[in-house]
């Protein structure tokens, strides 16, 4: 089952594949390490960004760039947005023109962008090359990592000319991490099962923006051995593996404790199955403190 065909039933696949569908793309990694070594003005492309352009018009079809240029300022100027951009909620009165995988090119230029900013994924390669022969401004993202969250923010800031605006938003993120990794640094440390999906079963592994928060919150993923950002498990290996806590989404956690088959995991039949917020949690942008806050309260519910 492809993460195409999963992302159009569920908004949290949609978020899943934000970190996984690129990923398979060992070209498109290379790309953007050699990019970012030689040439910070170069997007995850390897396409030369040009900066002073001052854009008026801006359609973002990833819902973490969307979240940042609201939160920097610039959100008065977005006049497109994918299905899936729910926050902040001021974001859902602009026009929603559909997917940001393989979106709709026509749609696109129907509301005259003269900024367009797109997932890196293999899948947005063609839309970014026949947007571009339009004329429009193109830039393509790609964020696994926190680190990634912090080079866009500054990257898109300096595009719209806010960059003193994401500075504070960086610095604002970075003073959340650090203090919720403080509080739970000499506290024991859980081992956890970071559910994604249940048909097949997707976990997150070592390469996901989401393990680091994990791991700022006091917890040890057991699947931080895998590079890439996400994975398809069995669950015989999830049982050798003996997680402490299962954490999912809310509608996964039900379906969880309801299903027989989970209950050869220990961790479900003692009742450690807790949700998580997929919307703060899946989306590398302008929430990733949050994100981690809300780790440190399902773990350590008392460290606070």
């Amino acid at each position: 089952m492809s993460f195409l065909r999963l992302r159009r039933s569920s908004p949290l696949l949609f978020a899943l594949a934000f970190t996984a569908v690129a990923s398979c793309s060992r070209s498109d990694s290379r790309a953007r390490a050699s990019a970012s070594a030689s040439d910070t003005t170069r997007d995850d492309f390897g396409v030369p960004i040009a900066f002073n352009t001052n854009p008026r018009r801006i359609v973002s079809l990833n819902p973490a760039t969307t979240e940042l240029l609201f939160a920097i300022g610039a959100g008065d100027r977005v006049v497109g947005r994918t299905h899936w951009d729910n926050w902040p909620p001021a974001a859902l009165a602009v026009r929603d023109l559909g997917d940001g995988i393989r979106p709709n090119v026509e749609a696109i230029l129907g509301v005259r962008p003269d900024l367009v900013l797109l997932y890196a994924s293999q899948d947005d390669r063609l839309a970014a090359a026949q947007l571009r022969q339009a004329g429009i401004a193109t830039v393509s993202f790609k964020g696994d990592r926190i680190a990634d969250f912090r080079r866009i923010t500054m990257i898109i800031g300096r595009i719209v000319g806010n960059e003193p605006q994401a500075r504070q938003l960086v610095d604002t993120v970075d003073r959340t991490l650090a203090r919720v990794a403080a509080e739970t640094r000499s506290l024991p440390r859980p081992k956890v099962f970071l559910h994604a999906w249940n048909k097949p079963i997707i976990t997150l592994g070592g390469g996901s923006f989401v393990t680091e928060l994990l791991n700022i919150a006091g917890g040890h993923n057991i699947y931080d051995s895998i590079p890439a950002p996400s994975a398809t498990v069995a669950i015989e290996d999830i049982v050798q593996r003996d997680p402490d806590v299962v954490l999912a989404g809310p509608e996964a956690v039900a379906q969880i404790r309801a299903d027989p088959s989970w209950q050869v995991v220990r961790a479900v039949r003692e009742g450690r199955v807790l949700a998580y917020d997929t919307n703060v949690v899946f989306r590398p942008s302008v929430r990733l403190g949050e994100g981690a806050v809300s780790f440190e309260r399902l773990l350590h519910p008392k460290a606070r």
